[in-house]
């Protein structure tokens, strides 16, 4: 574990932090879970998970995160709708406030690091006035190395979190009393008015977004396994497309299940933890993540537990649809240890239709990859963002707009050179609905989404039957082991199929439109791979 520094009040005023009333340093998971239950922060539910609640904020607030606009960085950002810029002096301001709130409290720091690959590895250090938060960021994040001292490497960022301090919007400049502010010029990060503990892990993330690709290390919002040949798979996806759950593989090893990483050497996880969603998992198709929600160690956000006997109900969605465990990555049985691996000879890019349009599975060519890649075509997924209550349809780009700090273009280029590079098999994968749109379709079946995901990984499909899309263009798969054939023609799946091909021109002109912010940015190939304005009864045209 990293060291303490003999005098801790003294170690947090470089930080700006004055008189703290106690300060606790790099604590145990053990020591913590004192620290939470004597501070009445969680209970512990049957087999040792803590219950913690969030409260209003269940989920992420993307209307209150900015990227503060300073000189270092400001000719790098992708300012717009996802990052919108802060003002450096309110910065300056709102910090100084939060500071002065948490002078003479009790405060947590964690000293963590990003990124299992040395050569690309970031110190964070996250304090925080409560011991809960204190514990998540030591689970989700690494530790930092032994013979590092606990004070901030040049190369470092801080993480200043103070959930119960809330900002005033008209004194403050935020957008709301809840603020997520990033400023790269001083390495901080400024979280308040929100328990919810996914902001500091994707404020890291948005950190990471920003600083490899400028080394030429394409940072991903992804999922990694590798099979016992040293096989690599990457799975693209935003929260609730099934990254966690088709990456956790008994025959696999898992690198990751969210955040990495592709540099010359290969892959590497950016965590030492996984932040799954736990509503309605089953222990039989999901058991290595079910298990942790039984284990001391996890932490367990607006789970709903039984006050009285401690039983846990992974199906109760009161609070929220959006229920999260946070573990360590060694909960689960077949992780790596190194979080590092070769390059990938597969990759996935998970897709949550919620038009009911999309095959389950597709075969793409590399510039349909990148053109699937920029566009992130989804659903937003119930409680996911607060307000979103249903599916909604959705265009992300590089399957994490809301990460990404940087034009999407930037990442798609890396993608498209590491493709070519390594010659990598890339499939569009449907996790979302079929035989019709959400509200008359049904969602398609895990078992079935794992037969076609280990049919493309062992290279079973790689002469399957595929027939293009008129529309998409992409190569469908037609016949995959342990899927019924008819379930795989999407078409086919509707009881109406005018009903499908109306529905698809509809999805289509959706991805036309979305597309037209990065034509001028791609190569020819990719605004090639554009659906088409195929109507039924004619002849494809571009």
């Amino acid at each position: 574990m990293p060291q303490f520094p003999d005098d801790p009040g003294a170690a947090l005023l470089q930080h700006g932090i004055r008189n703290p009333a106690r300060v606790l340093w790099n604590l145990s998971a053990p020591a913590l879970y004192a620290e939470i239950l004597q501070r009445h922060e969680a209970q512990v539910a049957q087999g040792g998970a803590l219950v913690v609640r969030t409260g209003q904020h269940t989920g992420r607030s993307p209307n209150d995160k900015f990227i503060v606009r300073e000189p270092s960085s400001q000719e790098h950002i992708w300012w717009g709708a996802v990052n919108r810029p802060f003002d450096a002096k309110r910065f300056d301001s709102l910090h100084q406030r939060v500071l002065a709130y948490l002078e003479g409290k009790e405060l947590f720091v964690q000293d963590c690091a990003v990124g299992a690959d040395p050569a690309y590895r970031r110190p964070i250090r996250v304090i925080t006035e409560t011991a809960w938060h204190s514990l998540f960021a030591g689970t989700l994040f690494r530790s930092a190395e032994r013979d590092q001292r606990p004070e901030p490497a040049p190369s470092g960022f801080t993480v200043l979190h103070a959930p119960h301090f809330q900002a005033e919007p008209e004194r403050d400049g935020t957008n709301s009393p809840t603020f997520i502010l990033v400023h790269f010029g001083k390495r901080l990060i400024l979280i308040g008015g929100t328990s919810y503990a996914g902001e500091i892990k994707k404020s890291v993330f948005t950190i990471m977004n920003y600083l490899l690709p400028l080394e030429r290390v394409l940072s991903m919002h992804c999922a990694a396994n590798v099979g016992p040949a040293g096989d690599v798979a990457l799975f693209f996806g935003l929260s609730g497309t099934g990254k966690t759950s088709l990456s956790a593989d008994s025959c696999r090893t898992l690198i990751g299940d969210d955040e990495h990483g592709w540099s010359d050497q290969g892959v590497f996880n950016f965590e030492n933890g996984c932040y799954a969603k736990m509503i309605r998992l089953s222990p039989t198709a999901e058991p290595e993540i079910y298990a942790t929600s039984r284990r001391f160690g996890t932490i367990l956000e607006n789970v709903a537990m039984d006050p009285v006997t401690r039983e846990l109900d992974l199906h109760d969605e009161s609070l929220t649809e959006n229920t999260r465990g946070a573990y360590p990555l060694g909960f689960i049985p077949n992780a790596s240890t190194a979080g590092t691996a070769g390059h990938p000879s597969n990759v996935l890019m998970l897709t949550c239709d919620a038009f009911g349009v999309m095959p389950p599975i597709a075969k793409l060519a590399p510039e349909e990859a990148m053109y699937h890649f920029v566009s992130g075509y989804t659903a937003k997924v119930a409680g996911t963002e607060r307000g979103v209550k249903e599916p909604q349809a959705t265009f992300s780009a590089c399957f994490g707009a809301p990460f990404m700090a940087l034009h999407p273009c930037v990442y798609a280029k890396l993608l498209g050179e590491k493709i070519a590079r390594h010659r990598v098999q890339c499939w569009l994968v449907n996790t979302g609905w079929t035989g019709g749109p959400y509200g008359i379709g049904s969602r398609i079946r895990i078992g079935y989404t794992r037969a076609m995901v280990e049919a493309a990984l062992s290279g079973a499909l790689r002469d399957a039957p595929t027939e293009p899309d008129p529309l998409f263009r992409f190569a469908a798969v037609r016949k995959c082991p342990g899927v019924p054939d008819e379930f795989l023609n999407p078409r086919a799946a509707w009881a109406n199929p005018r009903a499908y091909d109306a529905k698809a021109q509809e999805l289509a002109a959706k991805f036309r439109e979305n597309f037209v912010q990065f034509a001028d940015c791609e190569p020819l190939a990719v605004c090639e791979a554009r659906p088409s304005l195929w109507k039924p009864g004619s002849d494809p045209v571009g």
